[in-house]
């Protein structure tokens, strides 16, 4: 299958300093890459500088720069994993900024989810990132892979304490999301999807 594979984008969605989401993305993303029916392509929004720029007409130079690096990497993925944490029960500000910046990069493409945070475990964000997701015209997958007090699961090398339960869900995660992308590829290449 390995000549067949699909790109896969894998979105860090958090920016702040002393930011958790690398060491949960960099976990998943070796899971990921023990397919061969998968490329990953890791995105980190820390590395595109549109700061709160909400979208606009006319861009400001550094916004432009920034998009030209970002936007042909999400338009190559045929299927996404938001790496999300939670901030005050909902995504962060910085993931919503870029998803704004976008829209036919999503149409009719898979998105699956990996949240981490304290009791929740993210899946508020999650539910969010659902709504939103679907007004892009993107699948989400119903299974999610979600960290809960999150600080704790993973030892001082980036590695789940328990690596069988986090494994066994990414495992699903992406089984669902190459089953959509390949179904949705497949289904575009005859009929082009429609807005």
């Amino acid at each position: 299958m390995s000549e067949h594979r699909l790109q896969l984008a894998v979105i860090i969605g958090s920016v702040r300093d002393g930011r958790f989401g690398p060491t949960v993305a960099n976990w998943f993303v070796g899971e990921a890459e023990g397919r061969d029916d998968v490329r990953v392509d890791l995105v980190d929004l820390a590395d595109v500088p549109i700061g709160s720029a909400a979208p606009t007409m006319s861009p400001p130079a550094h916004t432009l720069e920034a998009l030209s690096g970002l936007t042909p990497r999400l338009d190559a993925a045929d299927a996404f994993v938001v790496v999300t944490p939670e901030y005050n029960h909902s995504y962060p500000a910085a993931l919503k900024s870029v998803i704004d910046w976008h829209n036919v990069q999503f149409h009719a493409k898979p998105v699956a989810f990996v949240s981490y945070g304290g009791l929740s475990g993210g899946l508020r964000a999650v539910e969010h990132l659902r709504v939103v997701f679907a007004e892009l015209h993107a699948v989400t997958t119903r299974d999610t892979v979600s960290f809960h007090s999150a600080w704790e699961q993973f030892d001082g090398d980036g590695r789940p304490r328990d690596p069988h339960g986090p494994a066994t869900a990414a495992k699903t995660l992406l089984d669902q999301v190459t089953w959509w992308a390949r179904v949705l590829k497949d289904a575009k290449t005859t009929t082009p999807y429609q807005v």
